[in-house]
């Protein structure tokens, strides 16, 4: 049913969205689907690298290691952004088209009242494509 899962990662919080990495490595293996793990960094230097190149490669690195957790094929989009902030939803939508994702599994927060007015990264991206988008919420407790 899906043959490529997308999955956005933040590498400075990675130990936050490991609900997300468990059920994309369920889901990779029962579908025998590949994982693209797509990461949008700075084109300034930031905590997590110095340079867009320097993120690739921690990005790949991430993945190779993911990789060997769920035995699935796995690849790497970077998207260098001057506002990675500002820019995150239009990037990650047009990331799908791009990787070629038919699903994409994100983590997101616990509802709040403020998301009428901000909504979620994960709603956002949901409208905006007709992929299936599969959103993770965090562990209670």
């Amino acid at each position: 049913m899906y043959r490529k899962i997308m999955v956005p990662i933040d590498l400075a919080h990675i130990e936050v969205i490991e609900p997300t990495l468990e059920t994309v490595a369920d889901l990779a293996r029962h579908y025998d689907a590949e994982v693209c793990y797509v990461g949008v960094t700075s084109t300034t230097p930031s905590s997590v690298a110095r340079t867009p190149e320097e993120f690739t490669r921690k990005l790949e690195a991430f993945a190779q290691k993911r990789a060997a957790v769920h035995g699935q094929p796995v690849s790497t989009h970077t998207i260098a952004s001057p506002d990675p902030v500002a820019d995150l939803d239009r990037d990650l939508v047009k990331a799908i088209d791009e990787v070629g994702a038919d699903l994409v599994v994100m983590p997101t927060h616990l509802p709040k009242h403020i998301d009428v007015i901000m909504p979620s990264h994960g709603g956002k991206v949901a409208t905006h494509t007709d992929v299936s988008v599969f959103l993770v919420r965090p562990r209670k407790g």
